[in-house]
């Protein structure tokens, strides 16, 4: 009888798994997400405008002004609005009514940076594109 291997002295078979394919193509996803999460970011394009250069233009009496107050609420006319759900179903019914589809955002200057950008994101959901930003020339 004999004493050693099971298999009759043949050598079992190496059950290794080899990680270096694995260790690559992980790297590989690595670097395309490094790479790609930058352009993942979503905001508006949006280029500010310089007042002091910008021409005066006049108030097209086909606009639709939304005005956006120092306490965060937003008014469209004489229609004032508390949630930003609203203002979709508001804007395309008044600009139904008009040939232009344009709106114009005046905010105050008081208003934070980034509730501005929201009622803005909210314009963009309600599928309108043209939007105007209301400024005044500075005191002299």
């Amino acid at each position: 009888m004999q004493v050693g291997h099971r298999n009759g002295g043949q050598r079992g078979s190496l059950s290794e798994i080899n990680v270096t394919p694995f260790v690559d193509v992980m790297l590989v996803l690595l670097v395309i997400f490094m790479v790609t999460a930058p352009m993942m970011e979503q905001g508006l394009d949006v280029n500010l405008p310089e007042v002091e250069d910008a021409p005066a233009v006049s108030r097209s009496e086909e606009a639709v002004t939304l005005t956006v107050q120092p306490n965060g609420t937003v008014s469209i006319g004489q229609t004032t609005l508390k949630r930003l759900d609203k203002i979709g179903p508001v804007l395309k019914q008044m600009l139904s009514e008009r040939q232009e589809g344009t709106v114009l955002l005046e905010a105050d200057r008081e208003v934070p940076y980034g509730r501005v950008v929201e009622v803005m994101a909210a314009i963009r959901r309600a599928g309108i594109t043209r939007v105007g930003m209301v400024t005044q020339l500075p005191q002299q």
